[in-house]
C-alpha cells in the first residue's frame, strides 16, 4: 500500500504507549509488545510497533507526540524495562528520526534521552493485555496514566486525533 511504513516506539509502559498510538489518524495498526535491539540494548523493552499512512501522519509528528506522551528528557531506574526509544526500521528512517530528536531537543530543558536504535526483534504481549485501554478504560490504571496522555493528545495534537476512539473508550 503506498504511504504505508512501520516504526516502534519504546518509552514507558506499552499500555499507555499503545492507546497514545491507536487514537491517531493514519495509524492502522498497534502491535503491543517488547522491542529488541542490537548489542548493548539487545535485552527487550515494552514497545510498541506503529504501521502507520504517512499521507495522513507525518512520522516527525509521531515522533513529537512519543517525546511528549513519555518522560522523555528522565533516565530513571526503570530505562531498562521502559527504554525511551525509536527503533528504525532501515538506515535512511535511522538518519530521519536522529535528525528530527535533534531538531526537537530545543524544545525541551534537559537533555531528550529519547535515543534511535535500529529494531531487531518484536515479542507481541499475550492476548489478554492487547487493547488494553479499550478494554479497561474505567480501571484506576487508565484513569491516572492512560487519560492524562489522552488528554494531551486533544489539546496539542487535535487534529491528529481521533476522536471516535477516545470518545468511544470513554463511554
Amino acid at each position: 500500500m503506498v504511504g504505508q511504513i512501520k516504526i516502534a516506539f519504546g518509552g514507558g509502559c506499552h499500555w499507555c504507549t499503545e492507546a497514545v498510538f491507536q487514537s491517531l489518524k493514519g495509524v492502522n495498526k498497534v502491535e503491543q509488545g517488547y522491542v529488541s535491539s542490537i548489542n548493548e540494548n539487545s535485552t527487550f523493552s515494552e514497545a510498541v510497533i506503529v504501521h502507520f499512512n504517512r499521507e495522513i501522519i507525518s512520522q516527525e509528528t509521531l515522533v513529537e507526540i512519543h517525546l511528549n506522551t513519555h518522560n522523555s528528557s528522565s533516565n530513571h531506574s526503570m530505562r531498562d524495562k521502559y527504554r525511551s526509544a525509536v527503533y528504525t526500521f532501515s538506515d535512511t528512517q535511522y538518519k530521519e528520526v536522529y535528525n528530527t530528536l535533534n531538531k526537537f531537543q530545543n524544545q525541551y530543558n534537559g537533555k531528550l534521552v529519547t535515543k534511535v536504535y535500529p529494531f531487531s526483534e518484536f515479542k507481541a504481549s499475550r492476548k489478554a493485555i492487547l487493547n488494553y485501554y479499550q478494554k479497561n478504560y474505567d480501571k484506576p490504571f487508565c484513569e491516572r496514566f492512560i487519560n492524562p496522555k489522552l488528554e494531551l493528545l486533544l489539546n496539542q495534537f487535535t487534529n491528529q486525533v481521533n476522536k471516535d476512539f477516545i470518545i468511544t473508550a470513554e463511554k
